[in-house]
């Protein structure tokens, strides 16, 4: 009697030294990096280093004025990386009475119908889709006109954009914009109306090598071929 109860307690001091025993080492979970700063949002847009409103603007097809206003800026110039800017006008509140209409109508939703040369001229850079060909170059003489190519509503006057000198941006519907760089005199203002074939400056060599007109056609802001619309 006395063996096998030293037996049955050398079995259990056995078992006990059995579940002591480390488990298996379990492999490392691989650790996800989490993002520096928050996803952009759709109809927000991140600010970078060297941005300024009106080349956000022109870039998302906008007019910068309503850039600021949707995003509460008073100086079109201040705005800091890193910001999130809002590009759809923020929702209205309940009770917020409409606000007044414009003197001069918002463009139609729908593309101009007609198209004409900006200036005459010979073409002298074509458009490639790069930063230097994100239109046409046309040659001319200091005093040459510069016409509107379609109707529209005049969205910007200026020279806040770097590499474009004495700046124009027609606005000719939700979707498209063209814009007329290097200018020697601006015959507009902003928020007027123009019709096809207008006269709105003379070309120059503001912010250029030469004197010409760089001319330019945006479709939601990205950069389209201008010889897609022009006549012949």
């Amino acid at each position: 009697m006395l063996g096998r109860a030293v037996l049955s307690l050398l079995a259990l001091v056995l078992a006990g030294c059995s579940f002591s025993q480390p488990a298996a080492p379990v492999r490392e979970a691989r650790q996800i990096r989490q993002p520096a700063k928050p996803p952009v949002q759709p109809d927000w847009y991140l600010v970078r280093p060297g941005d300024n409103l009106y080349r956000i603007a022109l870039d998302h097809g906008l007019e910068h004025r309503q850039l600021a206003e949707w995003n509460g800026l008073a100086d079109a110039g201040a705005v800091q990386a890193g910001t999130l800017l809002r590009l759809k006008p923020p929702a209205a509140r309940p009770g917020t009475p409409a606000p007044a209409r414009a003197a001069v109508p918002e463009p139609p939703d729908e593309a101009p119908g007609q198209w004409a040369w900006p200036a005459k001229g010979e073409v002298i850079v074509h458009f490639d889709g790069s930063s230097a060909g994100n239109g046409i170059d046309i040659a001319g003489t200091r005093g040459t006109p510069v016409v509107a190519a379609a109707a529209g509503k005049i969205a910007y006057v200026g020279a806040g954009l770097r590499g474009y000198g004495n700046l124009i941006i027609i606005k000719h519907s939700q979707a498209i914009l063209s814009a007329y760089a290097h200018n020697d005199r601006v015959l507009v203002s902003e928020g007027q109306g123009v019709k096809l074939g207008q006269q709105i400056a003379v070309m120059g060599d503001s912010d250029a090598d030469r004197v010409k007109l760089h001319f330019e056609i945006r479709e939601y802001g990205k950069p389209v071929d201008p010889m897609d619309y022009l006549p012949g």
